[in-house]
């Protein structure tokens, strides 16, 4: 125990949006767009980085998150990143409900490090993914009939981050997002995701969640053609591209022992690709290529 009081500061990792397995206010986002999704991605990366810093007590990060709240609801002594996210939202007549429900997310990873079946996992998605999306569309002034096939993407998103970093969340904090269900369906427990490589029945479990999230990138699959903004569709192309082969490569590989990440040769050419299809469908709508 120590008497010095952390700040929001003391535990940050350093990690910024370059560094992200998907793309974060690319320059394919409308100009006016751009600030405020960084101004939530700051805030985000901040709050994840408090919830799942190895060291810092669950009291300490429930703390901090706290004060993001007040932050985000304009405390003059709440977060600044959480202030200026709150002003963001103010300014432009978007929900606070998409920073607080994002802190409900971490709120639960202070407290929670296991999940009993796929079910509660989405509903996990529900705080730590959807929320980001949707804030992306309020910022478009996009449709609000839009959001179940951005929480299908979103949802996805996280899953496979889930299952990218299965052995590293489980060594590094003791957390592990694959359904306890899951794993004892296989007839092993979550030390198997301690070992150098994955056995024949964690690779099951794994394959089939994968399968899983392959069932929800196919509900988002039409989402890019169905936004408005050509900015914002392109960039949503290239995040579902990006996860259809993420999701191949999860099938192919072992999270435990081989890499699961893009190059980032690889992500940029299936990016162009993607961005360049979708400005073929805007160009010319009946065909689908």
């Amino acid at each position: 125990m120590t008497d010095t009081i952390l700040t929001t500061a003391d535990l940050q990792s350093g990690k910024d949006h370059t560094g992200e397995n998907f793309p974060v206010a690319s320059f394919m986002v409308r100009p006016d767009a751009r600030a405020p999704v960084m101004a939530y991605y700051r805030f985000a990366r901040a709050a994840d980085d408090i919830a799942d810093h190895p060291t810092a007590s669950a009291a300490e990060k429930l703390r901090l998150l706290g004060l993001m709240r007040a932050g985000l609801d304009g405390a003059h002594a709440g977060d600044p990143l959480a202030q200026a996210l709150g002003a963001v939202c103010r300014a432009r007549g978007i929900s606070l409900d998409h920073g607080h429900d994002l802190l409900t997310a971490f709120e639960r990873d202070c407290t929670v490090d296991r999940y009993q079946d796929w079910a509660g996992l989405i509903d996990y998605c529900r705080y730590s993914a959807m929320p980001v999306g949707r804030f992306v569309l309020d910022c478009h002034g996009e449709d609000r009939a839009l959001w179940p096939m951005n929480d299908a993407l979103c949802a996805a998103l996280q899953i496979i981050n889930h299952l990218q970093d299965c052995a590293k969340d489980y060594r590094a904090i003791n957390r592990v997002y694959i359904p306890l269900d899951s794993l004892r369906a296989a007839g092993i427990g979550v030390e198997a995701l301690g070992e150098g490589r994955a056995n024949p029945a964690l690779r099951g479990v794994i394959t089939d969640l994968t399968l899983r999230t392959q069932e929800l990138l196919r509900t988002s699959a039409p989402f890019a053609d169905a936004i408005r903004d050509w900015r914002l569709a392109a960039e949503v192309a290239v995040i579902q591209r990006l996860a259809q082969d993420l999701c191949a490569v999860l099938l192919a590989r072992d999270p435990l022992s081989e890499k699961v990440h893009h190059t980032k040769a690889r992500a940029l050419t299936l990016a162009l690709r993607a961005a360049m299809r979708q400005a073929g469908r805007r160009i010319w709508p009946g065909k689908r290529s």
